[in-house]
């Protein structure tokens, strides 16, 4: 296995020798070891300086870690890396080395009794709609086009989005069900923003299109292969933490950060929840928003009201392990059936062999989302099991009697919920925490905002180019626009740099 750490030391000798990337030692404290958090203090180590990083939990990797479960290696649900930015690329392959293999992406959509590939294939699409349906899908999409809702500006909502582009027909069959779902919102209620970061250019439509030859455009979260670690997703923020040790720096796990200590507008410090407090420069914060801004002093009552209306969305993810190996190929499905509460199925033995680690059979991986005060959040493992088993005999893929166990994993606040006045909620507190220095609020959960791995990747390595020194970036505006500048991707032989930087929607 590849040891990032000595990496690392290679590249602080380089610059130590040649008298660059280096500035003066300061005290930063990183809350939560995801993947900003991770990316930000593994950086700021390889530099020399004196990092403190304070997970609340038992283990590193945030929403994209891995653990052992039941002899095999799992994520929280599935867990697929992808960027065309090589910063982002290079830093990848740097901590996992040649330790991943490419994996041939298959996904689908179960809706109904049927499973519809993704991107939709015209032999695929006929056979599951027909073509008196796939018609009407088209005539409902020309409808469309013809006079459009309107779906933008503040007012716009996901729905209006979605069958502006795309027809009603379509929104109605493949995207209503499984958007309310995640969001436990009515599509009229949700911000058109999750659809401009999530869908963009390229939908069901857009496939459908495809299918009969009218459109040849291709999204780029559809890419047919993907790198994953040998050892799961989570490898990598595991390899990220070791290196700032060994480096130096500090990973305290299980050790909750109660609230930011800020002075004159400026963060100095951090104060444990065991009462204890600790002085440093920087504060690095990828705790949720609206707890990390309530902890703050002085905060005007506006920008308290707006925090409160803020939320997150919670997962339970209930694992079963199963004796059949292969009840279906996907590495994922989404779940757009209404019938069905789970909104997404991951089969971990899709993935790499080497997680399965020679045990016979499969685990797979069903999501739930709720809120906290849903009766769902507060049932025992017994009960979500036993929905869980159900609803997994109820796809047809597998048999109840193939199921052998289940095990249950609760994650609170872990969507930034893009309700229809969001923007307008998000608005003051940020610009509340534009007012304090030596404060950087990033990552998935610490900027309210639904990222990728890679955007909060990038997130952490733009923080700690700002601290160093090495250039200014208003970390707000990542992963804010449907556009990037797109100039690599990782294949089997590592970096390949593409000669032209195409804009490619997300």
């Amino acid at each position: 296995m590849a040891d990032a750490a000595l990496h690392c030391r290679r590249a602080s000798a380089f610059c130590l020798q040649a008298g660059i990337h280096r500035s003066i030692d300061v005290r930063i404290a990183v809350i939560g070891a995801g993947p900003a958090g991770l990316t930000a203090a593994y950086q700021l180590a390889k530099a020399g300086q004196t990092v403190v990083v304070f997970e609340a939990g038992k283990s590193v990797g945030g929403m994209a870690r891995s653990f052992d479960l039941w002899g095999q290696r799992v994520d929280l649900g599935p867990h697929r890396f992808f960027s065309k930015d090589p910063r982002v690329n290079s830093l990848w392959l740097e901590v996992i080395g040649r330790d991943y293999r490419m994996v041939e992406r298959q996904t689908r959509i179960l809706y109904g009794d049927r499973l519809y590939e993704y991107p939709l294939r015209a032999g695929n699409v006929l056979a599951n709609m027909g073509p008196v349906e796939a018609a009407a899908c088209l005539l409902s999409y020309g409808a469309a086009r013809i006079a459009p809702p309107r779906a933008t500006g503040p007012d716009a909502t996901f729905e209006d989005w979605v069958v502006s582009r795309f027809g009603r027909r379509l929104f109605e069959m493949f995207f209503k069900s499984y958007s309310e779902k995640l969001w436990g919102l009515s599509c009229k209620e949700l911000n058109a923003d999750f659809a401009a970061q999530r869908i963009k250019s390229f939908s069901l439509a857009q496939a459908l299109l495809s299918a009969i030859g009218l459109s040849r455009q291709k999204h780029r979260t559809l890419a047919d292969v993907f790198a994953y670690p040998l050892n799961g997703n989570g490898e990598v923020y595991e390899r990220m933490a070791r290196a700032v040790t060994e480096l130096g720096g500090d990973v305290r796990l299980n050790t909750p950060v109660k609230r930011v200590i800020v002075k004159d507008k400026a963060a100095c410090g951090v104060e444990l929840s065991d009462g204890s407090s600790l002085a440093f420069d920087h504060v690095i914060s990828t705790m949720p928003l609206t707890t990390m801004v309530k902890g703050l002093s002085d905060i005007p009552e506006a920008v308290t009201a707006a925090t409160n209306a803020l939320t997150y969305r919670n997962t339970i993810i209930v694992y079963l392990r199963v004796s059949r190996p292969d009840s279906f190929s996907d590495q994922w499905l989404y779940v757009h059936s209404p019938r069905l509460l789970t909104g997404r199925i991951t089969h971990f033995g899709n993935w790499v062999p080497e997680i399965r680690r020679r045990q016979p059979g499969a685990i797979l991986a069903l999501e739930y989302w709720c809120n906290n005060e849903d009766a769902i959040w507060s049932e025992d493992e017994a009960t979500l099991v036993a929905r869980a088993r159900r609803e997994m005999a109820e796809t047809g893929l597998v048999t109840d009697q193939e199921i052998l166990e289940g095990s249950v994993v609760r994650i609170p606040r872990c969507y930034p919920v893009y309700s229809r006045d969001y923007k307008s909620h998000l608005a003051p507190v940020v610009a509340f925490l534009r007012e304090h220095r030596n404060l950087w609020a990033i990552g998935r959960y610490g900027s309210f905002k639904y990222n990728n791995q890679d955007h909060s990747i990038l997130m952490g390595l733009l923080t700690a180019e700002a601290i160093l020194g090495h250039a200014e970036h208003d970390l707000w505006n990542v992963n804010a626009d449907d556009e990037y500048q797109e100039s690599s991707v990782i294949t089997a032989e590592g970096l390949q740099v593409e000669t032209r930087p195409e804009n490619a929607a997300t």
